[in-house]
């Protein structure tokens, strides 16, 4: 029986077209315009006026280590790195710098070439890794894409943690939360979450930093979501539109 779909996916984001510079430029300078207006901070500021914001995307695992598998075979590896790719090119073409921490199947515990041999070392190599990129890029905003599995098939729906080292990784979260409520998931009731010590990147981050949980790979009809690139590239823009207007 055909399911149901939210209405955000069904009308395809007909707006969008990843073909069209102009278009995405467009959409981009009506959400920057919009994020501007509505998400007012009492965060310290972090950035100043003319601060070039580079926007670290972090596709978790890859390589050897899969991250959740959904019972279809589906690896979280693959679909974090594919938001990842998408939410770069949003950023990109909107004259923003992003940079990927991994843009190939790789761990990246060997990134630096610290150790000869990374024996029982390979998981907590890369997590450091992986921030000491995001550290390194001045006046940067780290965005962790990962997904979500749990026993029983019935949870659904995106969830944001927050750095809590940083006010604007709670501001940043909040915007995510609210815009996949507004424009993907209307349904999604879902509270930001401060991330303890079991995440390792948002416990030591000191830049701004969320992780989002893209959505549960145990869900049958959330999976076939995101595996959809046309949900994937609805859910690339509404990040884009919830990251967009902060230190800029």
């Amino acid at each position: 029986m055909k399911k149901d779909k939210p209405i955000f996916y069904t009308i395809r984001f007909a707006v969008i077209s990843f073909t069209s510079a102009v278009i995405i430029f467009v959409l981009g300078f009506v959400f920057t315009s919009y994020m501007k207006k509505a998400n007012s901070s009492t965060s310290l500021p972090v950035f100043n006026e003319n601060d070039k914001i580079r926007y670290v995307i972090d596709a978790g695992h890859g390589g050897e280590d899969a991250g959740a598998i959904a019972d279809d075979g589906t690896l979280e590896k693959d679909l974090n790195l594919q938001i990842a790719r998408l939410l770069r090119v949003v950023l990109e073409l909107n004259g923003n710098e992003a940079i990927l921490t991994r843009d190939t199947d790789t761990l990246l515990y060997d990134y630096y070439d610290d150790l000869k041999d990374y024996t029982g070392q390979k998981k907590v190599y890369d997590l450091k890794n992986r921030l000491k990129i995001a550290s390194e890029k001045e006046n940067s905003i780290y965005v962790g894409i990962h997904m979500n599995k749990f026993s029983m098939s019935k949870y659904s729906g995106l969830q944001v943690y927050y750095s809590p080292n940083n006010d604007l990784s709670y501001d940043i979260a909040n915007s995510v939360k609210s815009n996949v409520r507004k424009y993907l998931q209307p349904e999604n009731k879902r509270e930001i979450k401060r991330a303890d010590s079991s995440i390792y990147i948002l416990n030591h981050a000191e830049m701004p930093s969320v992780l989002i949980e893209c959505g549960f790979l145990s869900n049958e009809r959330e999976l076939e979501l995101l595996k959809s690139q046309d949900y994937q590239r609805s859910l690339a823009i509404t990040l884009f539109s919830s990251i967009i207007g902060y230190g800029n």
